[in-house]
């Protein structure tokens, strides 16, 4: 997987932001500001600009622009969290111009911790770490395990949708969400819904023949 595959996946994700901005905004204004959505296509617009005048040659550097960018573009929490989430993915793969599996698992430990050190979130808060812990896991043991590239990326995605789908029923103890109380019961956490959005894409582009 070199830097073109890393690039693939950040149109891909921007893509996808841009088409479920409405969704993420909707959930955002049960729970929270309501410009989760916007927020997110916007700063990935910005991470397109960033990459189209002189792409990164290395996976890692892809991955920094993107970080570096989301943090500079994106208000609220979501630029900090997801700026963190890439940096730290990117800086975990270095200068290699080619990245594997584990390599790949051990990028995105790298990113999960950075995030929980940022937001000082566990899973149970209602936040992205509830969809992030748990594709985190699922994929470096499925690395580990040497399983296929396909059934590994599977793994990802789906403990990502189980655990932003568990955020329904939990009640919000990090962020804008966590002043509503036992009201922010019964809404998809935005941030889990994104980041499933963002792995996903992930799979689509690594998945491709």
């Amino acid at each position: 997987m070199d830097a073109e595959v890393f690039r693939a996946w950040i149109v891909t994700a921007a893509g996808v932001i841009d088409e479920q901005r409405d969704h993420l905004t909707q959930l955002d204004a049960a729970i929270g500001d309501a410009d989760h959505g916007i927020n997110m296509a916007r700063g990935f617009g910005a991470v397109l600009a960033a990459l189209e005048p002189d792409p990164p040659a290395t996976p890692g550097g892809v991955l920094v622009l993107t970080g570096s960018t989301l943090i500079s573009k994106v208000g609220g929490a979501s630029g900090p969290l997801y700026g963190t989430w890439f940096r730290r993915a990117g800086k975990a793969l270095g200068d290699a111009s080619e990245v594997d599996l584990p390599a790949l698992a051990g990028a995105l430990e790298a990113a999960l911790a950075g995030v929980q050190k940022l937001g000082a979130a566990r899973e149970g808060d209602k936040t992205m770490v509830d969809a992030l812990a748990p594709a985190t896991a699922a994929f470096s043991k499925a690395a580990a395990e040497g399983v296929p590239r396909a059934d590994a990326l599977s793994a990802l995605v789906t403990a990502a949708q189980a655990g932003a789908d568990a955020t329904v029923s939990m009640q919000a103890l990090k962020g804008r969400a966590s002043y509503l109380g036992p009201r922010s019961v019964g809404h998809e956490d935005p941030g889990a819904a994104s980041s499933v959005l963002i792995l996903t894409a992930l799979r689509d582009v690594l998945a491709a023949p």
